[in-house]
């Protein structure tokens, strides 16, 4: 069986086309293909498929476990779309477990995916990581995320360890930890629920646009430059609080998925 590897901003996705919605994959064999001693190695996991007649994308994380969105991921799939030629390029709409997401899709370029509305949500937040505690603010994107703002991300130390984080997340939550650039922009770094540390997250930049937003008391419309390791991102923010993520998105390769299922 062929599936495809890419990335965005090297977060990185195997893509399985199943337009026909055929194929099971189960948590254990997602997880065997992501492992990055013994499998293909990625953050995640992305079956193309249909509903209603609609792209759908069945995302889930390193571990197998499933996951509402990918902000990074549902690009690379868009890129998937169009360069494989089951869609044409310009926009079109995916379906996801977080609603329906459109996307500007060109041929060569950047991306943009229209994330929908992110909000805060009220709540108290602690986030720690050994011996140093934060407190935090809580971002919706369809999917969670605690979002820190920190001096020094390297005093962070290597994260591998999960964040405790003290706060309503009965599913978990990415946690991205932040820092003000002299020129204006911003840093993160993040550690997803399912994975680890990974070198960027889309969702995880949209909700530390909209932190960085509230923490400085800007009025929206805002727009953020964002840096995680794996490269740049831009989010836009409009003045009803909907955020779109545009940055790039590559196809790698074709893998074969035979021997780890």
């Amino acid at each position: 069986m062929i599936a495809t590897y890419g990335h965005g901003t090297h977060n990185d996705f195997v893509l399985l086309f199943d337009p026909e919605n055929e194929i099971e994959i189960s948590a254990d064999q997602v997880a065997r293909i992501c492992n990055r001693e013994s499998g293909i190695g990625s953050d995640g996991f992305i079956r193309i498929t249909k509903r209603d007649s609609k792209w759908f994308m069945d995302y889930r994380n390193q571990d197998g476990s499933i996951a509402e969105m990918c902000g990074n991921g549902i690009r690379v799939m868009a890129r998937y779309l169009v360069e494989r030629g089951h869609q044409g390029e310009g926009i079109f709409a995916i379906n996801t477990r977080a609603g329906m997401k459109y996307l500007a899709v060109p041929a060569d370029a950047d991306i943009s995916v229209n994330i929908g509305q992110v909000s805060e949500v009220y709540d108290e937040v602690t986030v720690s990581v050994g011996d140093h505690s934060w407190s935090a603010t809580h971002i919706d994107v369809g999917n969670p995320h605690a979002v820190v703002f920190v001096e020094d991300l390297a005093a962070l130390g290597d994260l591998k360890e999960t964040p405790v984080v003290d706060g309503d997340y009965p599913d978990g939550v990415n946690v991205e930890f932040v820092t003000f650039l002299p020129n204006g922009e911003l840093a993160m770094r993040v550690h997803e629920r399912g994975v680890g540390e990974t070198q960027s997250c889309g969702t995880g930049t949209v909700a530390v646009a909209l932190a960085a937003t509230l923490h400085m008391k800007q009025k929206l419309p805002s727009r953020w430059v964002i840096n995680p390791p794996g490269g740049r991102l831009i989010v836009d923010i409009d003045g009803h609080s909907n955020a779109t993520l545009i940055g790039p998105a590559l196809l790698v390769r074709d893998v074969e998925l035979d021997a780890y299922l």
